[in-house]
């Protein structure tokens, strides 16, 4: 993952270890203050019994400069890392828990995985040029916050919708552009709101683009890492004195997106969406009703470093979600909430022939024919208050999943192609309708021992069920199972019908110190997750060339095995100076330590985050901000050897940053990895682009030193 480095991380921090953020039903009061740092009301220790962190707006803007990748910016909160994709599509985990495992959550819906190699991932459909806010729970979640998965919550929301006065119409909106000097990068964005007393409009449109990085020191071009997309969205709402109302549709299109660690990149992603809710306000309770669909076409191909060649790749996804929840009051004390969601995926998943190639015709081959994916699920919630300092959250909740999917079909029937004829024919021949009905239960307390410090602690037993790809992938061959996956380590991966759904128990508590009375804030955050019928994956054979011989790939199979994760969390922030015009100087630090082992075969787990900690300076002195950041990484020596996974070196970064107000415009300009130092991704797997232009393999390396340049304003 490459990670984004500004002068507000120290606002960010402090964000992470203050007050826990209010989800109860009752309201906190939040404001942003000049610097960037999110306020919560001084209540929201007594009323949110949940630790979780929100990264609000005026802090991603401040990010955009540096990355056009979402996940990259959530990937700066301790616990949370992001696995290597393409330049706006890398894929975050929490305490080792990969995306797969994670409930991500774009303006309340769930994006379905749409790719074999999961290239538009849910966040990749985001921008932090244009989105609102961005809520992360690395904890236990409660069971309202979605099911399905056994990981944290990551919620990307747009900001609330404006509304004008009476008597006038209000007219108001944000402009911002940016430029990155390795890659060439740039991009720009527009909000714009109309809105009356009742009725309210917002357009926000974004576009970003860049080409290769290249990495530090002596690393070179980074090949196949450049990219493009553009973003539009029509938001409107409407305000009764019984709630709110919300329409929303937008369009994304990504004409273009490289991607290092795998054999094929993306030369088209198009999806549009529609997205309605009813929060209702009364007085027995409250109500959200919410529904949406969204249609979405994606290709795969070639970019330039992996040609000469041609091998299209289409999927073609549907997907309806829609949910009902109810918050009820039942005295001062307790609140009832309950809950229904209802979630279809539609996929299709299927490769044209290539004209002349004997492999890769005469036929389509399908990998997955009209694919289903149905899941129902209910859940029932109890939030507790029992006194100014002691509050609980405990609740249960059902899934449903039903899977299913249609006769598949090889290239052809040739010699060449025997693998995966024999394997077509066994897939169409068995049972594939599966249905898995999963139960879920968290509990959460939340105590407070004193003005400076309070506990949480919390237990969650979760559930996820396999996706499509990891049940439905059937091709034996080498290059057909080398086209799936989303490991980025070069193996080829064949699914199994018979995975039993994951079952997670996790253990997790938090110990938060200080506050913003006292000017310093500390939070020590362990925890511990067992996992029963962990999807991992079993060897199948060594992958061989066209002469027989040993490619150093291998085919794996996807598999229950068991799994553990353990580590803990640290973050503080604490204010060295602050004068009576609001001007200060801050320090903020975050450290993370991460142990994740397979206890099937008792390796590491793939792709687990090594020890890291960063410290950062941060002062602000009228219109003038300043900051320095410095960033360490441990060497990645605990590999999973099955996947042949690369060890890389430990490694520390330095970054500057600088931005001035001038009459409403901020101006900003930061030094990236600013001694340039050369150091390989640990979560970045093989670099596939270089290998297929250069015929050496190597892990994929982060990017070298970068100017970026920022510009922004409000009206």
């Amino acid at each position: 993952m490459t990670r984004r480095h500004i002068s507000l991380r120290a606002a960010l921090v402090a964000t992470c270890c203050s007050a826990p953020l209010a989800v109860a039903a009752q309201e906190t009061p939040e404001s942003s203050t000049e610097d960037g740092t999110l306020s919560i009301g001084s209540d929201a220790i007594i009323n949110a019994p949940i630790v979780g962190t929100r990264i609000d707006r005026i802090t991603l803007s401040e990010k955009q400069a540096g990355t056009s990748d979402t996940a990259s910016i959530v990937a700066d909160l301790p616990g949370v890392s992001a696995a290597t994709g393409g330049g706006f599509s890398s894929m975050p985990a929490i305490r080792g828990l990969s995306e797969q495992r994670v409930n991500i959550m774009v303006d309340g819906v769930t994006i379905d995985i749409a790719c074999p190699n999961d290239m538009n991932s849910p966040l990749s459909y985001t921008d932090p040029q244009s989105i609102g806010s961005i809520s992360v729970l690395t904890g236990v979640a409660p069971v309202s916050h979605g099911g399905d998965n056994i990981g944290g919550v990551i919620s990307v929301e747009s900001a609330p919708p404006l509304f004008g006065s009476s008597d006038s119409l209000l007219v108001t909106g944000e402009v911002s552009s940016f430029y990155r000097s390795n890659g060439d990068g740039f991009g720009g964005a527009l909000k714009l709101t109309v809105a009356g007393k009742k009725l309210s409009a917002t357009y926000t449109g974004s576009y970003t683009q860049s080409d290769q990085y290249d990495g530090g020191g002596s690393k070179g071009l980074v090949r196949s890492t450049e990219y493009a997309k553009t973003d539009h969205a029509l938001a409107l709402a409407y305000q009764t004195g019984a709630g709110l109302l919300k329409l929303k549709g937008g369009y994304h299109f990504a004409p273009y997106e490289g991607f290092p660690n795998q054999y094929m990149d993306m030369v088209s992603n198009k999806s549009w969406y529609i997205n309605g809710a009813y929060e209702g306000r009364y007085d027995w309770g409250e109500i959200d009703l919410t529904a949406s669909y969204r249609d979405t076409d994606h290709v795969m191909n070639f970019l330039e470093d992996k040609l000469p060649g041609s091998m299209p790749m289409n999927s073609e996804v549907h997907s309806f979600d829609s949910a009902a929840k109810l918050s009820l009051p039942l005295s001062s004390r307790d609140t009832l909430k309950l809950g229904a969601e209802y979630h279809h995926q539609w996929l299709d998943d299927y490769w044209p022939p290539v004209p002349g190639n004997m492999m890769m015709g005469p036929d389509t081959f399908v990998n997955i024919n009209e694919g289903t994916r149905d899941r129902i699920g209910a859940y029932v919630e109890w939030e507790a208050q029992w006194s100014g300092r002691l509050s609980s959250v405990a609740g249960i909740r059902i899934d449903r999943v039903e899977m299913d999917t249609g006769d598949v079909q090889p290239y052809g029937t040739g010699m060449m192609q025997m693998a995966d004829v024999m394997a077509a024919n066994a897939f169409n021949a068995a049972d594939r309708e599966r249905t898995d009905n999963n139960w879920s239960g968290s509990i959460l307390l939340n105590y407070v021992l004193s003005d400076l410090a309070s506990i949480e602690l919390g237990y969650a037993h979760k559930a996820r069920s396999p996706n499509l790809y990891e049940r439905y992938s059937w091709g034996r061959g080498s290059m057909a199972s080398r086209m799936i996956g989303w490991y980025g380590d070069g193996n080829g991966y064949v699914g199994n019908p018979d995975l039993d759904p994951e079952r997670a128990d996790t253990i997790s508590a938090a110990l938060s110190l200080g506050g913003s009375a006292q000017g310093w804030q500390l939070r020590i955050a362990p925890y511990y997750t067992h996992v029963d019928d962990y999807i991992d994956a079993a060897f199948l054979q060594d992958l061989t060339d066209m002469m027989g011989m040993p490619t150093g790939f291998v085919q794996l199979q996807f598999a229950n095995q068991k799994a553990e994760f353990y580590g803990v969390d640290v973050s503080g922030a604490a204010e060295l100076w602050r004068d009576s015009d609001g001007n200060a100087t801050s320090l903020s630090a975050t450290l993370a330590w991460l142990e994740g082992n397979n206890l099937t075969d008792g390796g590491p787990v793939y792709r687990q985050m090594p020890f890291n900690a960063t410290i950062a300076l941060a002062h602000r002195q009228g219109d003038l901000e300043l900051g320095a950041e410095f960033e360490w990484v441990d060497e990645k020596t605990r590999v999973d050897t099955t996947r042949n996974e690369p060890a890389t070196d430990s490694y520390a970064l330095f970054n500057l940053s600088a931005a001035y107000t001038l009459s409403g415009v901020r101006f900003s300009i930061e030094a990236e990895n600013l001694f340039d130092k050369g150091y390989d991704l640990p979560l970045g797997g093989v670099s596939l682009g270089d290998f297929k232009a250069t015929g050496a393999l190597r892990p994929v390396p982060g990017r070298g030193r970068s100017i970026n340049i920022g510009l922004s304003t409000s009206f």
